[in-house]
């Protein structure tokens, strides 16, 4: 991949028309904006506010920056750099403040992409199925950005979430390794409050869809394809784990480019999408 790859922009963190002139550029001003345009699904009580059933239906399943974007002006016409109430709000995931933290600072200059894991600042004990944002910084090197946890309702996590330590948060592929070498119990990673969406075959799945975002193709959480990137167990061969082992050893972006073609990995034009609001269906993701 090239130098500019995280800079362009993908159909999914695409801003169309957004005029980015009144935008700060800086990571932390952009994360800290974003975290006053989103609700997560979750925060109801958090924040006070009563989510409606139907935009927690609705808009969870926008796919696009474009439309989350659109949503906003629906509810709010005025700049992004003010923040709205919470009726305001995108209702989303933490998916949907990555990836609308990446398409802003794409939009800015700044490299960046979303990175799937799990996080272990939720629940004592548990590595909760998680997504946020990492940005180049100018030495080369990445830093993790958790723009959800911002706001004050989540009081003091011991870090500061706008340079998210890696062993709070870990990507797929560490946590792909810690599980593969018995470091960790892949039964504490998956959805905390759902005994069967959890264990090594949910960290596989992370690890697939993690690798897609880094290849730009920002899926949603609850998206998978066969055969990697699956619901459920199933019989993994030899060379299965070999290339899922390649996976979470890949740093370079050649090596993440050269894996996102392989074919048992690579998201086809059709997925499977198993929406908590829609249940499973067929979803045809657009050319790229």
């Amino acid at each position: 991949m090239d130098d500019d790859f995280y800079v362009r922009q993908t159909p999914f963190s695409d801003p169309g028309e957004l005029d980015v002139k009144g935008l700060p550029s800086s990571p932390d001003q952009l994360a800290l904006l974003v975290r006053d345009l989103i609700i997560h699904q979750g925060d109801g009580a958090r924040l006070g506010y009563a989510i409606p059933g139907q935009r927690l239906r609705e808009d969870a399943e926008s796919r696009y920056v474009t439309e989350i974007l659109r949503i906003l002006r629906e509810r709010r016409d005025a700049p992004l750099t003010e923040a709205r109430k919470p009726e305001e709000r995108f209702v989303g995931t933490c998916r949907d403040f990555a990836l609308l933290h990446v398409s802003l600072l794409r939009a800015t200059g700044t490299p960046a992409r979303v990175r799937g894991g799990f996080g272990t600042y939720f629940v004592d004990g548990f590595h909760e199925d998680h997504w946020v944002t990492e940005y180049r910084l100018p030495n080369g090197s990445w830093r993790l950005v958790d723009p959800q946890v911002l706001h004050p309702a989540y009081g003091d996590l011991g870090f500061d979430p706008l340079d998210v330590p890696r062993d709070r948060f870990l990507v797929a592929g560490d946590a792909w390794r810690a599980c593969r070498g018995g470091e960790a119990d892949p039964g504490t990673f998956g959805l905390s409050g759902d005994g069967e969406l959890r264990g090594m075959w949910f960290v596989r799945g992370s690890l697939v869809l993690d690798l897609a975002c880094r290849g730009g193709v920002e899926t949603l959480p609850w998206d998978g394809w066969e055969p990697l990137a699956g619901f459920g167990d199933v019989s993994l061969s030899d060379d299965d784990l070999a290339l899922l082992d390649a996976v979470a050893a890949a740093h370079a972006d050649d090596d993440v480019r050269r894996l996102c073609a392989e074919p048992r990995l690579a998201p086809p034009r059709q997925i499977l999408s198993r929406s908590p609001s829609f249940g499973l269906r067929e979803v045809t993701l657009p050319r790229r």
